[in-house]
């Protein structure tokens, strides 16, 4: 086994991804939908067999720079995975195109969660629960590389704390950062992760069959909540049956999302704080009650301005279905309750779309499965702002908290700025780009910021102008596609790779 781990990281992918098409392989045998089955079962073999060629090319492989190399293979997983992992979805699907394939297994991998089949009928279960499961992997791939990668190179969202420039090492992660190489530390995060992450998951699948959910159903929503990923085989909660027990348990599951100090192993270079005074947990408690509140108001004066709601149990199925929608798309898992449905009827005013283009850029917490700006990001620009406030009103004043404050209101806050200015330039561009390619201005910014936040059922609910990613031509595709894994991989990660120091001797 030690000359598997010692294997470049994006080979040992690509012998995951080949395993793992065996899942939908065994679950479609299970269906007898023997179609499908041979389509996975003889993709993941033919994959398997030239993955092991690679292995064995590729096994004597020392990089000159071993940090910057898993870097570099973080980029290569989300640009060439996607490709390895569409095989068996055109062969399961063969009225589809390889393009739309790639564009699926990209939209999984990176936890955005758009599709273009808006019909859930037009794939099979097999090919739903492939998704999620492809989903749920990218989920776990992004805590994984954000403890043992990004987060040692001052990357990710860590940068605003360290007092190191961003992509370099950092030697205050831990003995393990401190002793091991890349690998080493891979492996020994990768052992403290998966037990939580597959714990979790399984006890949120039994959950939900025990609320009244089918099984397929209650395993998509399960991976697609702890991976964030937003996937549903029966287009969200709408057609689920757990109902509120249900969401109840999804939005237990969706509060993993909000901060790293859940999971075991995850880095905490802010150990000295409590978990009540973490600003990631703050701003989401802020943001879960003052922005639900305002929603529910906007709701139920349209109700009693059209008819008064039927009863008080109306009302209060409404604040729950903003709490856990403000939850889900903060977190950008993109879920909508029944309730947020159901204060939409009754109330007949249409969806706040700029309310949630902006919980989804602002996003999670770092290193979590979450998108977007990250709220650590939002909360150093609070800080900042808010001793600027101050500084008018008592321009002598000397501002308190220690060191980790002053780093945080100073170049915590400048790199913050820079990340945010780097998110709305390549956010222009995007909508520049999808202008050249077709598509009108509004779409194109819903479509834009659902890509870049890896918020893909955002689409669906932003804007009455935009339907879903269907029906989009194929320049529109890559470059949305391309928005994705940016979005994943953050830009300040892409410059850490293009800088010239990273090529250097």
């Amino acid at each position: 086994m030690r000359r598997v781990y010692d294997l470049p990281l994006i080979v040992i992918l690509m012998g995951v991804s080949a395993l793992a098409m065996y899942i939908p392989a065994v679950h479609a045998l299970s269906l007898r939908d023997l179609g499908v089955a041979r389509a996975f079962f003889y993709s993941a073999t033919v994959l398997l067999i030239l993955t092991t060629m690679v292995a064995i090319a590729t096994a004597n492989h020392v990089p000159r720079n071993a940090t910057h190399s898993h870097l570099r293979a973080l980029m290569a997983a989300y640009l060439l995975l996607p490709l390895m992992l569409a095989v068996p979805f055109v062969q399961a699907v063969p009225d589809t195109s390889f393009l739309n394939a790639t564009f699926e297994m990209v939209s999984s991998f990176t936890t955005t969660g758009a599709t273009l089949y808006d019909t859930p009928g037009r794939l099979p279960p097999s090919v739903h629960l492939w998704r999620a499961v492809v989903g749920w992997f990218g989920g776990y791939f992004v805590l994984l590389t954000a403890a043992a990668i990004l987060a040692p190179l001052n990357l990710g969202g860590f940068e605003v704390l360290s007092p190191r420039s961003a992509g370099r090492s950092n030697l205050s992660f831990g003995q393990i950062t401190r002793l091991a190489d890349p690998s080493a530390r891979i492996l020994h995060h990768a052992k403290l992760l998966f037990p939580i992450y597959a714990g979790l998951t399984i006890a949120l699948w039994v959950g939900l069959l025990l609320a009244g959910d089918p099984s397929l159903v209650a395993l998509t929503h399960a991976m697609a909540v702890i991976s964030t990923s937003g996937i549903s085989p029966v287009n969200g909660l709408s057609g689920a049956s757990s109902g509120i027990a249900g969401e109840a348990l999804l939005f237990l599951g969706m509060m993993f999302a909000v901060t790293r100090r859940s999971m075991p192993g995850a880095p905490r270079i802010d150990a000295q704080s409590s978990l009540q005074r973490d600003p990631e947990v703050r701003l989401a408690l802020f943001f879960c009650t003052t922005v639900p509140l305002a929603l529910f108001l906007r709701h139920w004066i349209g109700a009693i301005e059209v008819a008064p709601p039927e009863s008080l149990m109306s009302g209060t199925q409404a604040l729950w279905g903003s709490v856990f929608t403000v939850l889900s798309f903060l977190t950008t898992t993109g879920f909508e309750s029944e309730g947020w449905l159901d204060a939409r009827q009754w109330s007949g005013l249409e969806t706040p779309g700029l309310i949630l283009l902006g919980l989804a850029m602002m996003g999670g917490g770092v290193a979590t499965t979450a998108g977007g700006v990250k709220l650590f990001r939002v909360y150093a620009l609070y800080r900042l702002g808010r001793r600027e406030m101050d500084k008018l009103s008592e321009p002598s004043s000397v501002a308190g908290g220690g060191p980790v404050a002053r780093q945080l209101r100073q170049e915590g806050a400048y790199i913050a700025f820079i990340f945010f200015m780097l998110f709305a330039l390549t956010l222009g561009a995007m909508n520049a780009a999808l202008a050249l390619a077709g598509i009108g201005f509004e779409k194109g910014v819903v479509l834009s910021v659902a890509s870049l936040t890896t918020t893909g059922p955002l689409a669906n609910v932003a804007s009455d102008a935009v339907s879903g990613f269907g029906g989009l031509n194929a320049a529109a595709k890559v470059i949305l596609a391309l928005g994705m894994v940016l979005g994943r991989l953050e830009t300040l990660a892409l410059l850490a790779v293009l800088a010239p120091a990273a090529w250097r001797r």
